[in-house]
């Protein structure tokens, strides 16, 4: 059995893939949730936009850890869409509220049942949510993908406060500031008239400016291995 089990949901591309390619422990056993899968790790496979697929990811928490004796357990909540980009009572529905389960309501609730498998884990346990700049600016046009973003930072400030009373569990939101993924490509690709800030990511595109997502996966799990404060919400440029 491997000394650590990493969850990471959305490592089929993006911040997500480069999270499973940098794991830093040795011998790591890495499983992707994601709908397509990451070629290196195992795949659980699940649309989280679909709240039917989170039964399946609650399930393998508890599978894997009721006889787990290693030294360390992560969970990483790396999925996520900005799509649909537009301004609300516009965009299609349907995607809308996929959005919203993805964005916010997916994280609560698999981190609760991540908390809920690792309660008794005599082990390292870490709950990483992966949030954005989105979450505490106005961005007209994102209104789905900024409040599912705040939805999980308040969550991280409660939860952490609640393990440090008693269970334990590491828990920390990370926004990792603008990388150069699919998600920057969709911004640029939007009209101005859905997305009135397109300039500014147009610019930071043109400057060579977008974060590296292998360098951001670097920096966010050195900020995991120097610990940081239970619950806390940070700006990976800022660290």
């Amino acid at each position: 059995m491997s000394d650590t089990l990493v969850w990471i949901s959305g490592a089929s591309s993006g911040i997500g893939k480069a999270l499973a390619d940098k794991v830093p422990w040795e011998n790591a056993r890495i499983i992707d949730i994601s709908r397509r899968g990451h070629s290196d790790a195992e795949h659980l496979e699940a649309d989280l936009s679909d709240a039917a697929s989170w039964a399946k990811v609650a399930e393998s928490f508890q599978r894997e850890l009721s006889d787990f004796s290693g030294e360390r357990v992560v969970f990483v909540h790396a999925a996520g869409s900005v799509q649909p980009i537009g301004f609300a009572g516009e965009v299609d529905t349907e995607s809308y509220n996929r959005n919203v389960l993805l964005n916010s309501a997916a994280g609560q609730v698999l981190g609760h049942a991540f908390l809920a498998a690792a309660r008794e884990v005599d082990a390292d346990r870490y709950l990483i949510m992966l949030s954005s700049g989105a979450a505490s600016l106005v961005g007209a046009g994102w209104s789905s993908y900024g409040a599912g973003k705040a939805a999980l930072d308040q969550w991280v400030r409660d939860v952490g406060a609640e393990q440090d009373q008693r269970g334990g569990v590491r828990v920390v939101a990370v926004a990792p500031g603008v990388v150069a993924t699919v998600m920057q490509e969709q911004i640029r690709e939007t009209s101005k008239e859905d997305f009135p800030k397109r300039d500014k990511f147009m610019d930071l595109y043109e400057r060579g400016e977008l974060s590296d997502p292998d360098e951001v996966a670097g920096q966010l799990w050195a900020l995991v291995q120097k610990g940081f404060d239970n619950g806390a919400v940070l700006d990976l440029r800022e660290e």
